[in-house]
Parts: structure tokens; C-alpha cells; sequence
């Protein structure tokens, strides 16, 4: 599944058009590719959570497609796999920080759930959940390699929901000591470095035969070709939207609403709500 989701985070396939031969696990299209090895899923899932004993795991739908309905925003997740205790994950690596990316982790963690249960179904069939977003910034600034969230009571910070949900932010840049040395040897790597870890090794070589293998680069470049033309679209279609605006302004002789709108987009959006330009 993932959603190709807004903040827009296939700025992702480094459409900065970061070479094929250049690209690194940070790059959300190969550390997809990577993680197709059970192996090397289950040792990071390991590394991130030491508490649970992960005995295998599994692919419900490898590189998993979700569109709730049809108005809904289509998904495609980097990481979704399934362990022997009945849990479900979903791993993403994120390259852009936005303000938007908490909410983005709600949105796939809902996702999981939809694929868990259908209409009418028992709320028990819900499995446990962990939402996991690999980052190389640090999206709340207080300089953790991990951030964990699950949702407790406001009043009694003892009281635990038990929704059976948890959102986890993982960042490369951090710099408290707050993690196993395997974690921390992991997220370097995230970030550009080259630790001495035996499983980093092994990243480092499944990166290389992704890099070589020619059905994955084809892939890839189609992916790049369709944001581009995405990418295109859009920008068209607010060309059109402002052009439209401006027509409709200078009819109505509210000049100086023309250059607040060239200058404001608070304002531009405002006009659009009250001329109906969608």
C-alpha cells in the first residue's frame, strides 16, 4: 500500500532525479526493494522494536496497493508485513519533513485497519498495529533517534487506551544515547554513513544487487516519468485556477485584490473559495 501522499512525499523517488547508479537505502523505492528479504525485514523490525521476539515474518501482498473507495486518496506502502505474534507493520522512509507527517502516519495506520476487517466484521479481528516512519531529520527537535506513540489518557497519563496501535519515528540525525548500538548503526547508515555492523554490510550489498538488477531501474524510471507528468499537471492546473481568478477579479474591477492574490496565497485561496474556483 502507500499513499502517494500529499506533502507530497514522492518527492520521495528523489525526483531531483537522483541517478539510478547513485541511489541510496534512503530512497524509499530501493529500501522497498531491500526489504523484500525477509531477513533483513526481520532483523530491522528487531533492531526498532527488542521487545518482541520475532520469530518470521511474512508479505500479506507484497508492495501492497490500497484504495478504500473511489474518492479516496491511492496508497502504496514502502514496507507492510505480518510476524508470527499477530502483528501487522508498516514501514516507511521518509526523505521531506512536513508538518503534515503526523497526520500521515494516522492515515496509514487507518489503511492497516481497513485491510484487517470488512463491514460487519468484529472489532477483535484487529491486530495489533505499528506504524514505523524512518527519517533522516528530526521531526520534533529534541535530538531522539526514537520518538513512540500510543494513545493514553490525558488526565492519567497511566491509563493506556489499548487500541492495539503504535506510531513510531525513527531519526537518523539524533544525537541523545537512546538506542541499542544495532538501531543506532542502522540509522547512520540511513543518514550517509558507513558504521562497521554486519548487518549494515548486508544492506549494503542487497542496495548493490538493486542498483544491478534491470526489471527495478525500469520500474523505477517509469515511476520518475509519471511524477514528472503528475508534477506537470498539477502546476497547469494552478496556472489555470490563478488565471481564472485574475480574469474574474479585473471583471469585478478589484485591482488591487489582483496584486494581493499575485502575492498571498493565504489570500489566493480565500478568492478561490468565494469565487467557487476549484
Amino acid at each position: 500500500m502507500k499513499p502517494k501522499k500529499g506533502g507530497n512525499r514522492r518527492e520521495n523517488h528523489n525526483t531531483n532525479a537522483t541517478a539510478w547508479e547513485e541511489l541510496q537505502i534512503s530512497n524509499d523505492f530501493i529500501f522497498g526493494k531491500v526489504m523484500q528479504d525477509p531477513k533483513l525485514c526481520k532483523e530491522l523490525l528487531q533492531r526498532i522494536l527488542p521487545q518482541l521476539k520475532i520469530d518470521h515474518i511474512e508479505y500479506p501482498e507484497t508492495q501492497k496497493a490500497i484504495r478504500p473507495d473511489i474518492d479516496a486518496k491511492s496508497v502504496r506502502l514502502d514496507v507492510y508485513v505480518a510476524d508470527s505474534n499477530n502483528n501487522v507493520y508498516d514501514i516507511e522512509m521518509q526523505v521531506a519533513m512536513s508538518k503534515e507527517m503526523p497526520k500521515r502516519t494516522r492515515y496509514y495506520q487507518s489503511l492497516l485497519d481497513m485491510q484487517m476487517i470488512d463491514k460487519c466484521e468484529s472489532y477483535k479481528k484487529l491486530k495489533p498495529s505499528y506504524t514505523i516512519f524512518i527519517c533522516p531529520f528530526d521531526q520534533f527537535g529534541m535530538g531522539r533517534h526514537i520518538y513512540t506513540f500510543e494513545n493514553t489518557c490525558r488526565e492519567d497519563k497511566d491509563i493506556l487506551l489499548e487500541d492495539g496501535t503504535t506510531k513510531i519515528f525513527l531519526n537518523a540525525k539524533g544525537t541523545m544515547d537512546d538506542v541499542s548500538p544495532g538501531l543506532k548503526a542502522f540509522l547512520d547508515y540511513v543518514a550517509g554513513k558507513k558504521p562497521a555492523d554486519p548487518f549494515v554490510d548486508e544492506l549494503e550489498e542487497a542496495v548493490e544487487n538493486a542498483r544491478k538488477n534491470r526489471e527495478w531501474r525500469h520500474e523505477y524510471m517509469t515511476l520518475l516519468m509519471r511524477d514528472q507528468e503528475n508534477r506537470e499537471i498539477g502546476e497547469k492546473y494552478g496556472e489555470n485556477k490563478m488565471a481564472k481568478l485574475i480574469m474574474l477579479l479585473n471583471e469585478d474591477g478589484r485591482l488591487s485584490d489582483i496584486v494581493r492574490v499575485s502575492q498571498d496565497e493565504e489570500c489566493r485561496q480565500e478568492f478561490y473559495k468565494e469565487y467557487h474556483i476549484s
